[in-house]
């Protein structure tokens, strides 16, 4: 049984008006079943770990509903965090809390908000990576691609070592122009960077303290205080303090180089949920390509002559339409979205807007 981490952070702007900075889309049931991506999230966690030995980093805003939706999660085990510090500081900070309990232990960090068509692939593909944790090595869990997609990062990857599936990671690389993932894809050398990792702890904490020293000095000083009377106090003093930056560029890119990360390729029906139109392509749909998610309060959707159409209705209202052709609906009590599809992802650009304005009751 490994620990595992869950970073659950970020408003989800390109899935506004559904996802809220208050109650942001891991919380959301997009999963096609009622559970949330959160609770589906630990659910396939099952075969590798325990609730005790698994974390939710959170921020303070989150951390009630996480704590509700997670009953069978120790209430110790959701670390709260004061302000979003980026991915490096969660991660480090849980994993410096975990060597404090077990100096020795494996752990896992995977994203609350992901979808996993083939959860026992997953897990079978997260015990390999488990494999080269074990020699010491950052591991991460790339996906196989499927198409020459420029909303990702990539790894790119050495020769397979020995007789498994385990490659070097020579470098990580930005989200790609869409010549660059052509070339990605035809080379078969790079894999879709998913933000999955695997490490001991010990030998993450110390590249951590080779490449980032200050921010490795702040979270072992604020592990040594944790479930003490010192934890609010250490928190308050030196969270405000850290380098506000993701985990990639602090530790994983510059291991890389070292030579000290590795990982397994993965191929179990992905998804990062990151707009309305990857849930049209995800979830289950009738048998005109429309794809109908309802919210809490009892809501009508009505389709006429429809077709390629994400429609989610939140507010009880009945949604009717006619003659549509691929669009995003998105019906909640205060907003209402109406796009193309093919916008999903200017989706955030309204959401920034909004903020400029002021509105900030609205994201």
């Amino acid at each position: 049984m490994i620990y595992v981490v869950i970073p659950a952070g970020g408003s989800g702007t390109r899935l506004w008006p559904l996802s809220r900075a208050g109650h942001p889309k891991f919380l959301h049931p997009l999963t096609g079943t009622t559970a949330s991506l959160l609770q589906a999230t630990v659910e396939r966690l099952g075969p590798l770990t325990t609730p005790a030995r698994t974390m939710v980093v959170t921020g303070a805003a989150h951390a009630a509903a996480v704590a509700r939706q997670l009953t069978g999660l120790p209430e110790e085990n959701i670390l709260v965090e004061p302000s979003p510090r980026d991915s490096c500081a969660a991660i480090a900070l849980a994993a410096a809390v975990i060597a404090v309990r077990d100096p020795d232990a494996v752990m896992g960090s995977f994203a609350a908000d992901h979808l996993i068509g083939d959860p026992q692939r997953w897990v079978a593909t997260v015990q390999e990576a488990v494999r080269g944790a074990e020699q010491g090595l950052l591991m991460t869990v790339g996906i196989t691609p499927t198409r020459p997609e420029t909303g990702y990062g990539y790894l790119q990857t050495g020769e397979p070592v020995g007789d498994g599936s385990l490659r070097p990671v020579v470098e990580f690389k930005e989200k790609p122009s869409a010549e660059v993932a052509e070339a990605y894809l035809r080379s078969g050398r790079y894999l879709w960077n998913a933000g999955m990792f695997v490490w001991r702890v010990s030998a993450f904490l110390a590249e951590l303290a080779r490449q980032q020293p200050a921010l490795h000095a702040g979270v072992t000083t604020i592990a040594a205080a944790w479930g003490t009377d010192e934890q609010d106090e250490a928190l308050g003093a030196i969270w405000p303090t850290l380098t506000k930056i993701s985990v990639d560029y602090a530790v994983m890119e510059g291991a890389a180089s070292a030579g000290r990360v590795a990982t397994v390729p993965g191929d179990f029906r992905w998804n990062d949920v990151g707009d309305f139109h990857t849930l049209g392509e995800v979830l289950p749909a009738d048998a005109d390509g429309n794809v109908v998610l309802g919210g809490d309060v009892k809501a009508e959707v009505l389709l006429r002559d429809t077709s390629g159409t994400v429609v989610v209705s939140q507010s009880g209202r009945l949604v009717a339409g006619i003659g549509l052709r691929d669009l995003i609906v998105v019906d909640t009590p205060d907003a209402v979205l109406v796009c193309p599809r093919d916008r999903a992802q200017d989706v955030k650009s309204i959401v920034d807007e909004l903020k400029a304005r002021g509105e900030e009751k609205l994201v």
